[in-house]
């Protein structure tokens, strides 16, 4: 009899870790899906390929995997909730050795029903404590957050960022902004800093008709610094907008040579085009240049 009790009590105390998510359990990769949530890295494939991805296969090569992913039921098997790092390295080193040791990925399985905020909240607590995310990159999921809820995704920032200080949420606020404001046409959104992003959102909210010709700028930049030097430059002042009244750090006017796209302002003549400049011979270069300025002294 009192082996009996003792037997249900295990039972119980068992059900309940189970359900508390305090067992783990070993998971074919297969299982283990991970587009319930778009994670919170504007560029995975980046991070996938990244130094510290290597590292972080080279200890598991070396110790295994210590610590477990998250994940939780669904029909078919189990989608992530935590661990995107952990479960890629394993993928990516199952396919480089075949060792079935990297066949299977140790889980501590949510048997809870977690509403889809819970989920980012989760997600996120442990990758901004663990991880160097940009500020873009904390705004994106709170867009996507906003997208799924019908919510505004500023009014999301504290319910996802409760755990950060008030004003790193002000800032994830403010890129949130920057990315709904300008959209595609913020083609490197990691890139911006966090006090020019903040310095480009006080703009655009007190001259929000300014927002067209600032995407208008960035839609043709080809590179990371190209773009910090357009949202420096409207960071600063200068103006696009029609009707605006005309001073010489502002005037400015663009056309087209065949496929070339030229800008002009006081100081500046910029030209972006489908040739890859940095292979033109600089002799070559130098005397296109010498011949545009003799033009324009004529």
């Amino acid at each position: 009899m009192e082996q009996r009790r003792q037997n249900a009590a295990d039972a119980k105390a068992w059900r309940r870790a189970q359900d508390e998510g305090r067992v783990l359990v070993e998971l074919p990769l297969g299982e283990i899906r991970t587009d319930a949530l778009p994670r919170d890295r504007l560029d995975l494939e980046a991070v996938a390929a990244s130094d510290e991805m290597e590292e972080l296969k080279a200890s598991m090569r070396e110790r295994g995997q210590k610590e477990p992913i998250e994940v939780f039921q669904v029909d078919g098997g189990y989608q992530l909730k935590k661990g995107w790092r952990r479960l890629t390295a394993l993928r990516q080193l199952h396919k480089e050795t075949g060792d079935d040791r990297f066949a299977r990925a140790v889980a501590r399985v949510d048997e809870g029903q977690s509403s889809r905020i819970d989920l980012y909240i989760d997600m996120v607590e442990e990758n901004v404590i663990r991880e160097d995310l940009s500020f873009a990159e904390m705004a994106q999921v709170a867009i996507i957050a906003a997208q799924e809820e019908g919510q505004g995704a500023r009014d999301l920032v504290s319910r996802i960022y409760a755990s950060l200080h008030k004003m790193k949420r002000s800032y994830i606020r403010s890129f949130v902004h920057l990315l709904e404001e300008l959209g595609e046409a913020l083609k490197f959104p990691k890139a911006v800093p966090r006090n020019l992003g903040v310095d480009v959102v006080r703009r655009l909210q007190a001259a929000p008709d300014l927002a067209e010709g600032l995407r208008e700028d960035l839609s043709g930049v080809e590179s990371a610094d190209d773009q910090l030097a357009i949202l420096r430059r409207f960071a600063e002042g200068e103006s696009r907008v029609a009707g605006a009244p005309k001073s010489e750090k502002n005037v400015k006017y663009e056309f087209h040579v065949g496929k070339s796209k030229v800008t002009a302002r006081k100081g500046e003549c910029r030209i972006l085009s489908e040739v890859d400049f940095s292979s033109v011979d600089r002799a070559k270069l130098q005397r296109a240049v010498e011949a545009f300025e003799s033009a324009l002294e004529q």
